[in-house]
């Protein structure tokens, strides 16, 4: 077909430069329209682009631009229509009984017939278009019809994507989607084909895919998955219920992908999120093999695809993190309930070897657990290591995300607050880490025991209470040289530290003080007793100042022997000395003593506690004769030791594996009837032994009263302090704001209860720190 040439020495057409009396509308006419009818037969080769265009041209300049912009629509109109019937409507699928498969296949015909006449009808209304272009420029606009391109899709909508055809076609591609979710392969190309002329044509400026395909696509949608829905809740487990799922996501999104529209693309993501995920999620996290199987066995896969199908639906993360705040919590009481239940006394030392092997060889019972398995080591470190594993989820799993995070230490926290030993236990384990726990380790692993330590003690709200227990047991750490590591003791320390604050932590750097200068004294004492009279036992004592150290002289102070109080006066010299003003209260229940003891067979280096040494030295002068023994209340009169203590001691130097003393009868426990003789048959394969003092760990029934009590009043102590610095500061308050600012500030130590706070605030306003306003609501600092 020829073409016209702008410039560059090719023809160009020009206008005749006067009319010719040789033209006549219908010969043009006629010529023109057969030509036109060889185009949409695909023999537009054979003609000649100028004399159509000059055709056209003519027509237009002779005032003919109606007659030729009808008949060229009309012309368009017959081939559109010959193309339906030919093309179009005898690929309709007429057989509904037969096979899926077979009715996919003339689906996909129907399609391809479909892009085949907009392809044809394309490249015709293309080719039109060049040979109209002065009609389009002088005669549509004026006129207030559409250029031929825009007629051209205006026809093919009536012609061609009208009923029947257009429901057919629909239907076609509807079908081919539920063929390819059922699990077949379609022709994808020959969808989007047809897709893309939806895509292209418009009616009231909507695209005939909004208004006619997309509404039946997602009705469709929402009928197939509701149905999906129960079908998978029926038969699938957890994890193969979220791998469906997820397919599903995945499916939808490359149909949009690859033939559907990215319009669509959010509103079938929804139907599957509501229809799939946002009523069934609780009940597939709740299944056998839900969200605590999946823990259970660590499956970060299935715990991942989890959460990347709870971030699709707004109600997903919300309902993940009370299942997983529900399942750490389960799992926290289960460690909780575990750890009440299992707590006995224990010896420290060897005795509890002795008295496990002996158990298991008499088949008596349980066996004893060692110090590692202690009650309270146990359930921290099953607190720990539960919060490794959900850590390892929350990280690789829930993608730290910040939401999960806060729900998980919710749970934590809560678990760990409803243990009522949890303080004690947290301190008896970071105890046991700093005795026993960090032989052989490198200060890395040192470094990261305390750091888990210390992400428990975080949880806890009563942090004063854990202060006190650790002031106990740091005392006994450094009073008898049990820390494996002063590095470690003060690495823990400043740790708490950054955790609390420098209060929390300045008495017990004042422990810390009093052992350093305690070194420092000794080595005086020992240059004194070198110019004085030495006393006949060598001495090492431990100055502790009185407010830094969590003990207590006992009431009645026990009876010292001779031997014991010569050293005692001969330190007492020395020390007064140097320092006036002072005075020294000896606690003989915190000492040991490493002593000499001849038995028949050998004598043996023994260490015991002071408290041991001074019920031994009431069997040195006795023999071995069957009348040489001493009754249990002989014993408490003639060392003034309280009872407790001295059942204690009792109990090491006779029921434990070093046998010292004899017990009549014999037993394990010792009652007020008994009594006891030395063991001069005693023999032991070792020369030198350690015997352990009994203790209970945890505390007893009475010593927690005791501590909650003292606990109690040190709280009083706390509010009033804190009442009055706020109110010192501040002048004149209300009542509620008084209460909200005291628990602020002591909320770092432990919850103050607002009735124990408002008692307190009346106990001041008796001891006229306070006084009331007038309006009865607030409160004025009485200077």
């Amino acid at each position: 077909m020829a073409t016209a040439a702008r410039r560059g020495g090719r023809p160009k057409i020009k206008p005749p430069k006067k009319h010719g009396p040789d033209f006549n509308v219908d010969t043009t006419w006629k010529a023109l329209s057969k030509n036109v009818k060889e185009i949409f037969n695909h023999n537009a080769a054979s003609l000649s682009f100028e004399e159509n265009y000059r055709y056209a041209y003519n027509m237009v300049l002779y005032k003919e631009g109606e007659k030729l912009y009808k008949g060229i629509s009309k012309l368009v109109s017959d081939n559109l229509d010959h193309l339906a019937e030919e093309q179009i409507t005898p690929r309709f699928i007429t057989t509904t009984n037969s096979h899926p498969g077979q009715q996919s296949q003339e689906g996909e015909l129907l399609l391809k017939g479909l892009r085949d006449v907009w392809d044809d009808h394309v490249s015709n209304m293309t080719k039109l278009g060049q040979l109209l272009k002065y009609m389009d420029r002088i005669y549509t606009d004026p006129a207030g019809v559409p250029k031929t391109w825009d007629k051209g899709l205006e026809l093919f909508l009536k012609h061609i994507i009208r009923s029947p055809i257009k429901d057919n076609l629909v239907a076609a591609i509807l079908h081919q989607i539920q063929y390819e979710r059922d699990g077949f392969v379609v022709n994808r190309s020959a969808i989007k084909g047809c897709v893309d002329v939806f895509l292209w044509l418009e009616t009231d400026q909507v695209t005939v895919y909004k208004k006619e395909l997309e509404p039946l696509f997602l009705s469709e949608s929402e009928r197939f998955y509701k149905d999906e829905s129960q079908k998978l809740l029926d038969s699938c487990g957890a994890p193969e219920y979220l791998q469906r799922v997820e397919a599903r996501f995945d499916a939808e999104d490359s149909r949009i992908h690859h033939y559907l529209s990215p319009q669509t693309l959010a509103a079938i993501t929804r139907i599957i999120g509501e229809t799939l995920l946002t009523p069934n999620l609780t009940t597939v996290i709740s299944k056998d093999s839900g969200l605590d199987v999946m823990i259970n066995l660590n499956a970060l896969d299935d715990l991942s695809r989890l959460y990347r199908l709870s971030i699709r639906v707004p109600t997903g993360v919300p309902t993940l993190k009370r299942a997983l705040h529900d399942s750490a919590i389960k799992r926290g009481k289960e460690l909780n309930d575990i750890s009440l239940g299992s707590g006995t006394a224990d010896v420290e030392g060897e005795g509890a070897k002795e008295d496990e092997a002996s158990n298991k060889a008499k088949g008596k019972g349980k066996a004893r657990l060692p110090n590692t398995a202690l009650p309270a080591v146990t359930w921290v470190q099953g607190v720990l290591d539960l919060k490794d594993r959900f850590d390892r989820i929350w990280t690789e799993a829930f993608k730290s995300d910040r939401d999960i995070e806060v729900s998980l230490d919710e749970a934590f926290e809560s678990f760990i607050n409803q243990h009522e030993k949890a303080p004690e236990y947290i301190s008896l384990f970071i105890d046991d880490h700093l005795k026993n726990g960090l032989k052989g380790k490198t200060d890395d692993e040192v470094d990261a025991i305390l750091a888990k330590a210390i992400t428990v003690f975080r949880y806890i709200t009563d942090k004063d209470v854990f202060e006190r227990y650790y002031k106990n047991h740091l005392a006994k750490r450094l009073l008898h040289g049990k820390s494996l590591s002063d590095d470690a003791e003060r690495g823990m320390l400043t740790k708490l530290k950054v955790e609390s604050g420098y209060q929390f932590t300045s008495k017990l750097e004042g422990m810390f003080n009093d052992i350093r200068l305690s070194k420092d004294t000794m080595e005086a004492y020992r240059e004194y007793i070198r110019e004085h009279t030495a006393p006949r036992i060598d001495l090492n004592v431990t100055v502790m100042t009185s407010t830094f150290w969590p003990i207590s002289a006992p009431a009645v102070a026990c009876a010292v022997p001779e031997i014991l109080e010569e050293v005692c006066e001969s330190f007492e010299s020395f020390y007064f000395s140097r320092h006036s003003g002072r005075r020294l209260t000896w606690t003989m229940s915190l000492g040991n003593a490493d002593l000499k003891i001849g038995f028949k067979a050998k004598r043996h280096d023994v260490n015991v506690s002071t408290y041991a040494l001074i019920i031994l030295l009431l069997f040195e002068d006795l023999g071995d004769g069957e009348n040489d023994f001493l009754t249990y209340e002989e014993i408490k009169t003639a060392t003034n030791i309280e009872d407790r203590e001295s059942k204690r001691n009792l109990q090491s130097l006779a029921c434990a594996k070093y046998k010292i003393l004899k017990k009549h009868p014999p037993g394990r426990d010792i009652n007020d009837n008994d009594s006891f003789s030395f063991n001069h048959e005693f023999t032991a394969p070792v020369q030198k032994f350690k015997i352990s003092t009994v203790s209970s760990k945890p505390e007893n029934a009475q010593e927690r009263t005791e501590t909650k009590d003292k606990i109690e009043e040190e709280r009083r102590y706390q509010i009033d302090a804190c009442v009055v610095r706020i109110m010192k500061d501040r002048k004149t308050m209300t009542h509620l704001l008084l209460v909200n600012e005291v628990v602020s500030q002591l909320s770092s130590r432990f919850n103050p209860d607002p009735m124990t706070i408002k008692r307190r605030i009346e106990n001041l306003i008796e001891k006229e720190y306070l006084e009331r306003c007038p309006d009865r609501k607030s409160y004025n600092y009485v200077a």
